[in-house]
């Protein structure tokens, strides 16, 4: 941001007119509603399992060593593992610590990823560990190493550090995909998960290989090297501490895919191949079956019955469906389907986009689920079951939701199904909810004291009205929306850019129609209202859904629904498909970093409204009513979002202005996103890393970037919201292309930036060169006053003084005016002071037609200060960059 002064004396008066239209409203309480403050726990929940015993570091595993009941071993990923001893008054105790030896990144893959106990471990006192080390400290020296350690002889709750003999030292070329996970089946031998070895789409080529190094499946081996077992392979990760089963399904084999392999090169070790990420595994004690979720890449998840000599298809598959190499597989291809698998991305019980393997349950406790098969999803919280009879899977369904999970296992004092929690860093349990926290929600639209009719949809008293500069994109439906604060004594925090603070008890209600038939507004349906209530924790969402007389609506179970209608466009009968989120969905996006409540907050509220005859800012009427616990003011000057069909807005505005509207709950700091780029409007397009922005994950096309000036097949942007299904962008609550948003967002891609001029280019244009003399932003080559980025935003040339930017001040009866010359695509507004000189003197000028406006062409533009008569005042006015 850079600012033009202009001083320019006039004699008035200091002061300034102020409005006594009348108000839209009195705020009244409202004793209608009853939503309550926290729904009742219902069905399962989780829970901390172990009592005070609340902390650990990046917890990823947990194991128990064969036949005890009151100890627990704990793996925390960056390299120590902690036994819990007492389980019925846990206390803890380090057990091994590797933390010099293993190699962890924070937010990554790397570290220390599994443990199991020899089944002989209490006389022999063996257990394996699978760890990622560095062997210099360099990433040339990445490893992936599998390694044996003994029990201290005296102490039973300390391990021998001393002891590790490796087994497996495999050099590894990228962080990520490391698999890690190890457990002894019933035949004795150890099973080890292996990744692919990371990259994106099998870059090393390792998952379609048995003939290469120790990637991309899961190994058995015989860490006893009984009679009969073979010695493996030669290669240079091993050494000669292991066997091979003899009935390990590759030992001998000279063609793989039907193509030709050497049989001494065979990694005979492999008992599965043909996975990208198998972060966990387990194995059924009773039948023996093993299971085996596979992180997918961007299209499926999967949960895999593994089987003797299987190859689960990555990459040319992912799940059920194509993987990234789209080339022709060989002809002996014959990849094994997964027995469950859902759409990345997808919605309510198929939400999933990073699954961890779980195991049967057997418990008494939850009866259930005994006898099924339990898995999660590690981002968006989602615990799912299935049952299985050894062919296939049936009676899928969602149990719960609680982000960050990273394994299962079960509790050897009572089998209870217990899991480790990054998120949260504690070790939990699911149990039986208890409907300790909250109420019964109501059951019925009418019960919940929203609406006094539900035919016009009049609310209660002390439930406002408003609206929003551009609604988030809702599959062509028309929304209305109401507020309200039951409580006078409780009010919002109000900030002009950012976040707003809600106090508890505040509730939004949302009701959705859709026109039967396009374009004719009477043929309106309405199909969900939904509520979103705040409470000290953060808020919850449950959806109405409306009956097919539009005589009421009822409540939706947690998993949501998907119900299709027949919609009259035209001459055409379609069908649509309308998405009821599932509440844990809602949760997704109604995060405290994207502000709780979507839309509520400056850019989308300041805007007038017809409160029944009265228009007025809807925010300023806030305001009035004594809604705010703090001042409110400048509404004319702060950002507003454009509509994308207003043409005399800038098409960077209105674009910006749309994916401030659909993205940046998730795309801003802190957001679930994760990413480089940051979709707010109230920073400049130069510093949020759209255009021409390095995306956050690695890509297949090396030159995909956020948006890519001039290139709609490298922008990322683009690419997801022209996508219908996996991939697609925003995620939620939508199964239908917004088809004006991406042809906005076509035109601004290929015209508007394919025409624009960065600061850095005006700098080569003007003085050569970016670091040339006088060039620099701040550098005022022909010293007129204005600085070179100034000079850049207004147009004018930073090597001829008298070519500048000016405003001419006029009278208006005995009012100033202060007219000027807006560049389109750049921010003008004025500052006014009664004394320039002084600290903090300059203020901005909050009077109408001073509105934050980005221009599509360059326009003249002229404001009038309301004052009159009296002191001087100086104006200036602020060049912003958009």
């Amino acid at each position: 941001m850079r600012r033009l002064l202009r001083n320019l004396f006039l004699a008035g008066a200091l002061w300034v007119l102020t409005s006594d239209a009348a108000q839209p409203w009195t705020r009244v309480a409202n004793t209608s509603l009853q939503m309550p403050l926290y729904p009742s726990v219902v069905g399962l929940t989780t829970t901390n399992a172990l009592g005070d015993l609340r902390f650990f570091g990046n917890p990823v595993g947990l194991a128990s060593a064969p036949g005890e009941t009151n100890r627990l071993f704990v793996l925390e990923q960056t390299g120590t593992i902690h036994v819990v001893t007492n389980l019925t008054a846990p206390n803890k105790t380090t057990f091994l610590d590797l933390t010099t030896r293993v190699h962890f990144s924070i937010n990554g893959e790397e570290g220390l990823l599994g443990m199991a106990f020899h089944p002989g471990y209490a006389t022999n006192g063996s257990f394996f560990v699978f760890y990622t080390t560095r062997t210099n400290g360099l990433a040339s020296s990445r490893h992936a190493r599998l390694a044996r350690f003994q029990v201290s002889v005296t102490n039973a709750n300390t391990a021998d550090a001393s002891s590790e003999v490796i087994f497996i030292d495999q050099r590894d070329e990228a962080p990520n995909h490391n698999g890690g996970d190890l457990v002894f089946g019933p035949d004795g031998y150890l099973y080890v998960a292996v990744g692919d070895e990371g990259g994106q789409a099998d870059a090393f080529g390792n998952a379609q290989r048995i003939d290469g190094d120790f990637f991309g499946g899961i190994m058995r081996i015989d860490v006893d090297k009984r009679p009969g077992s073979l010695a493996p392979n030669p290669h240079p990760a091993i050494a000669d501490h292991y066997a091979v089963p003899p009935d390990n399904p590759f030992i001998g084999a000279t063609s793989f895919n039907g193509l030709p392999v050497n049989a001494n090169e065979v990694r005979t070790e492999f008992w599965t191949v043909g996975l990208r990420n198998p972060w966990q595994f387990s194995i059924d004690p009773v039948t023996g079956w093993i299971f085996a979720s596979d992180t997918g890449d961007t299209t499926r998840e999967e949960i895999n019955f593994i089987q003797k000599g299987a190859n689960y298809g990555w990459p040319y598959r992912e799940g059920s469906g194509p993987g990234p190499n789209t080339s022709t597989p060989p002809a002996g291809f014959m990849p094994t389907e997964p027995i469950h698998d859902h759409a990345w991305g997808t919605f309510g019980t198929n939400q999933g986009k990073a699954t961890v393997g779980g195991l049967l349950y057997r418990g008494g406790q939850l009866p259930e689920i005994n006898g099924s098969y339990v898995f999660a999803d590690y981002i968006t919280g989602n615990f799912w079951a299935l049952d299985f009879d050894g062919t296939n899977a049936t009676n899928f369904r969602q149990l719960l939701a609680d982000v960050g999970v990273t394994s299962f296992a079960l509790d050897p004092s009572n089998g209870d199904l217990l899991f480790t929690d990054i998120v949260e860093d504690r070790i939990k349990r699911v149990v039986r909810g208890t409907n300790v926290l909250g109420s019964e929600l109501p059951a019925t639209l009418s019960a919940t004291g929203a609406y006094g009719d539900l035919t016009s949809l009049a609310p209660n008293a002390g439930i406002v009205p408003y609206d929003l500069n551009l609604a988030f994109w809702s599959d062509n439906s028309h929304k209305l929306r109401w507020y309200s604060i039951p409580d006078t004594n409780s009010v919002m925090t109000f900030s002009g850019l950012g976040n707003w603070q809600f106090p508890s008890g505040m509730i939004w209600i949302k009701t959705f129609e859709l026109e039967m038939t396009n374009g004719v507004p009477e043929s309106r349906r309405k199909l969900e209202t939904r509520f979103l209530v705040r409470n000290v924790e953060g808020v919850y969402g449950v959806v109405y859904r409306w009956n097919e007389e539009q005589t009421e609506a009822f409540l939706l179970s947690e998993a949501g629904l998907e119900e299709d209608f027949q919609i009259r466009d035209g001459g055409l009968i379609r069908t649509q498909t309308w998405h009821y989120p599932s509440r844990n969905e809602c949760l997704q996006c109604h995060t405290h970093a994207g502000g709780l409540a979507l839309g509520f907050h400056t850019p989308q509220l300041n805007r007038d409204y017809n409160f029944g005859g009265v228009t007025t800012n809807q925010i300023a009427a806030m305001a009035h009513a004594g809604y705010f616990g703090n001042t409110v003011s400048n509404l004319h000057v702060l950002p507003a979002l454009a509509k994308s069909t207003n043409e005399s807005v800038s098409l960077t505005y209105r674009i910006r202005s749309y994916l401030a509207a659909n993205c940046s709950q998730c795309h801003m700091p802190g957001g679930t996103a994760a990413g480089t780029w940051d979709a707010r409007i109230t920073n400049p397009l130069s510093s949020v890393g759209i255009v021409d922005g390095i995306l956050s994950r690695p890509h297949t096309n090396a030159a995909a970037r956020v948006v890519a000036t001039g290139s709609l097949a490298n922008s990322e942007i683009y690419q997801r919201i022209i996508t219908n299904g996996v991939g697609r962008m925003p995620p939620a609550a939508s199964l239908m292309l917004d088809t004006n948003g991406f042809e906005l967002v076509a035109r601004w891609i290929t015209n508007t930036l394919s025409s624009r001029t960065t600061f850095a280019q005006w700098q080569v244009q003007k003085f050569g060169a970016t670091n040339a003399a006088s060039a620099a932003a701040t550098d005022d080559a022909d010293s007129d006053g204005a600085p070179n980025f100034l000079e850049f935003l207004t147009g004018s040339d930073p090597q001829q003084a008298g070519d500048g930017f000016s405003m001419t001040l006029h009278q208006s009866g005995n009012r100033p005016r202060i007219e000027f010359t807006q560049k389109a695509d750049v921010a003008y507004q004025i500052e006014w002071s009664a004394n320039p000189l002084g600290s903090n003197a300059w203020r901005l000028l909050d009077v109408p037609g001073n509105e934050w406006f980005i221009s599509a062409s360059n326009r003249t533009h002229s404001v009038t200060d309301p004052a009159t008569n009296g002191f001087p005042r100086f104006y200036r006015i602020k060049v912003v960059e958009p």
